[in-house]
C-alpha cells in the first residue's frame, strides 16, 4: 500500500532568515526525504499576516508577532511527502524553543516564542488554508 502525499506550508521566520540558517534548516526537510515543491523568499505585509495569523489578531500578543513578522524576509516552502505534517512538526520541535526537544529545529536556532526560526502548518486542513494564502507568491 502507497501512502498518500501530504502538503505542508512552511516558513523560515525573519530571525532565522537574517542568521543566516536557511540553508541548514532545508538540509533537514531534505534529509527526512520531504520534496521541495516551492520555495520563495518573500516579506510578509501586514494584510497577508493578519490572513495567516486570523485566529491571532484579537490577541494580546498579536500586534508583537505582526511587527516581528514583517520586520523582514521570510523564506516559504511548500514541502511534500508522507505523513509530511507530522513529520515537520516533530522535525520543527515544541513553539517554546525551551520545550522544543534538543536537536529541533526551534530548539537549535529558536530564542522565545516569537523568534522561534519557523512556521509549520498543524494540520492538513491547516495546510490548504495556508498554502492557498501564499498561492500569489508561487
Amino acid at each position: 500500500m502507497v501512502e498518500e502525499l501530504e502538503e505542508s506550508l512552511v516558513f523560515i521566520k525573519p530571525d532565522a532568515v537574517a542568521k543566516r540558517y536557511v540553508g541548514e534548516i532545508l538540509h533537514r526537510f531534505e534529509a527526512a526525504e520531504l520534496e521541495i515543491v516551492q520555495l520563495k523568499q518573500i516579506v510578509i505585509d501586514a494584510t497577508l499576516a493578519d490572513q495567516h495569523y486570523a485566529e491571532h489578531v484579537h490577541k494580546s500578543f498579536y500586534p508583537s508577532l505582526k511587527d516581528f513578522i514583517t520586520s523582514g524576509p521570510v523564506v516559504v516552502i511548500v514541502l511534500r511527502g508522507a505523513r509530511a505534517v507530522a513529520r515537520i512538526r516533530a522535525l520543527c520541535g515544541a513553539t517554546d524553543p525551551s520545550e522544543a526537544e534538543p536537536g529541533s529545529i526551534r530548539s537549535d536556532f529558536g530564542v522565545s516564542m516569537t523568534e522561534n526560526a519557523i512556521h509549520a502548518s498543524d494540520s492538513v486542513d491547516s495546510a490548504r488554508r495556508e498554502i492557498a494564502n501564499f498561492s500569489a507568491f508561487f
